[in-house]
């Protein structure tokens, strides 16, 4: 990465530029070629050389697009001259493995201080879960959960987190068989057995397609100090529950509360890595600062789960390289054949995302999103590909199967076992997540300083003040262990992550 005055050079085959100041019109940020004709904002990209119609347009050293008109240089370059297009299939399955092996660092052990679970797991954090099987007892849970919450007797347990209640707008009307009801059996489970959460209790209305005794058995026994379940029609109606689940709660404070932090090797955490609100730094600044992290924690035995598939559609070829067998390749392959499909017979593209927003930021097509994206995952092997919601089981860097949409792809990640998630934003989010708390990094100290209640790290002094990517990563990485040993995040502080609990819905609702 190099930088002029203005805007920064990615990569010595780029024929873009990107502003790192606002440009006004009839200015030529780089000192030469055609003037602006109409303000242009940062993060967006500056032809560096005339580029002709149905030429490559390059960023990253890598495919983003093609000119979908002759490009003059000095010209702002976006929606109205680049086009989204084939990209690079030459995936060369294992090609960068040495190299990525290599890439995982030697660091002395680190630990943080968590809560060892019963069946061994590790928590960062000690909550009590309500989980709903079906819309129908959403309302329930979420009055049982507030009222406990709201009553000041959770002041008497330190420490316990908090009860939440996880609803959802599915459940019934629904195959048995297929993505869809996979998807919601294993979020439900994999939220009440989360390394999180010291208690659950699931609720149904009774007669609904996700019946908790099909669950249960599916997924084996369980200590029921820790699980109890009912269901509205059972138990005599809304009001009925309600109590009969407050006084559940009331009964297992005390024993949820016995639990103690203690310092468990560092090796034990699963990162979630996320991205919202993207911008046309968050592949400069954050994302990449993130990938620095993320080699870190790797480095120390623990495990980075990547997402959201649709958002490394024109990355992939470079996650493939570094996959650890061809069984690991494949297993990517097919779920981007299966998303190319799925986009088809719903009349919808891959290029459908990036966002408006993302558009407002500097971001073009999808492939050049995708770039910045993937960086999130560092240098290191792929070690796995998981289906939505599969259960994690490490260590190194892994990718899971999810939607773009953050709600929806953290509810994943977690569900896999992810205790904590990295959420880098350009544009600005608002999101948090329980059990797992969410820390936000922003790309631009702008953004940090606009948002400051949300914005948990700021990476734009990457820019600023030339922080180096490894300080910065470091620094994120010692953010990490101390929230997991129980600083509060942004998000927390505020309250969010009751309603970001979004199951990924898939198929007919009958």
């Amino acid at each position: 990465m190099t930088e002029s005055t203005g805007t920064l050079l990615l990569h010595v085959d780029d024929n873009v530029a990107i502003l790192t100041d606002p440009a006004a019109a009839g200015s030529r940020p780089l000192g030469f070629g055609e003037p602006l004709k109409t303000p242009v904002a940062r993060g967006h990209k500056i032809a560096r050389v005339a580029i002709p119609e149905g030429q490559h347009i390059y960023k990253f050293g890598q495919i983003i697009g093609f000119a979908s008109q002759p490009i003059a240089a000095g010209e702002h370059v976006h929606t109205h001259n680049c086009a989204f297009g084939e990209h690079d299939r030459d995936y060369r399955i294992g090609a960068d493995l040495e190299k990525a092996k290599a890439a995982i660092p030697v660091i002395d052990p680190a630990h943080f201080m968590g809560y060892r679970r019963a069946n061994g797991q590790a928590g960062t954090r000690n909550f009590i879960a309500i989980c709903a099987t079906v819309n129908c007892s959403a309302t329930v849970i979420r009055r049982a959960a507030d009222e406990v919450n709201r009553s000041g007797i959770l002041d008497r347990y330190p420490n316990v987190d908090g009860v939440a209640a996880f609803a959802h707008g599915t459940g019934c009307a629904i195959s048995v068989t297929g993505p869809g009801f996979d998807n919601l059996q294993r979020v439900l489970w994999g939220y009440a057995t989360h390394p999180n959460v010291a208690a659950a209790v699931f609720v149904g209305l009774g007669c609904e397609t996700m019946q908790i005794a099909r669950m249960r058995a599916l997924y084996g026994d369980h200590d029921d100090s820790r699980f109890f379940s009912l269901t509205i029609q059972e138990t005599g109606g809304t009001a009925q529950t309600i109590r009969r689940i407050v006084d559940h709660i009331h009964e297992i404070l005390p024993i949820v509360n016995e639990t103690k932090r203690e310092p468990i090797p560092a090796s034990e955490l699963k990162l979630a890595l996320q991205c919202g609100g993207s911008d046309g730094f968050s592949g400069i600044t954050a994302n990449p600062a993130l990938g620095v992290a993320s080699d870190l924690l790797v480095g120390l035995g623990g495990t980075v789960v990547l997402s959201e598939t649709p958002e490394i559609y024109g990355a992939e070829q470079l996650l493939l390289r570094r996959a650890a067998s061809k069984e690991v390749a494949d297993k990517l392959i097919e779920r981007i054949t299966w998303w190319e499909n799925y986009c088809r017979i719903n009349d919808g593209s891959m290029d459908n995302n990036p966002s408006p927003g993302n558009k407002l930021g500097g971001l073009t097509t999808i492939l050049e999103k995708s770039l910045g994206a993937a960086a999130k995952a560092g240098s290191t092997p792929m070690t796995d590909v998981l289906l939505y919601g599969e259960k994690i089981t490490g260590p190194g860097f892994v990718f899971m199967d999810t939607p773009g949409y953050d709600p929806v792809s953290a509810t994943g990640q977690i569900a896999g076992g992810a205790q904590l998630v990295c959420f880098t934003t350009g544009r600005g989010s608002a999101f948090g997540s329980k059990p797992a708390p969410t820390i936000k990094l922003s790309t631009s100290s702008r953004l940090y300083n606009e948002m400051h209640d949300d914005m948990d790290i700021n990476c734009g002094d990457i820019i600023t003040e030339r922080v180096s990517l490894e300080a910065k990563g470091r620094e994120i990485l010692d953010h990490v262990l101390a929230t997991a040993s129980g600083r509060k995040t942004k998000s927390e502080e505020l309250g969010l992550g009751d309603n970001e609990f979004v199951p990924w819905q898939v198929g007919a609702i009958m």
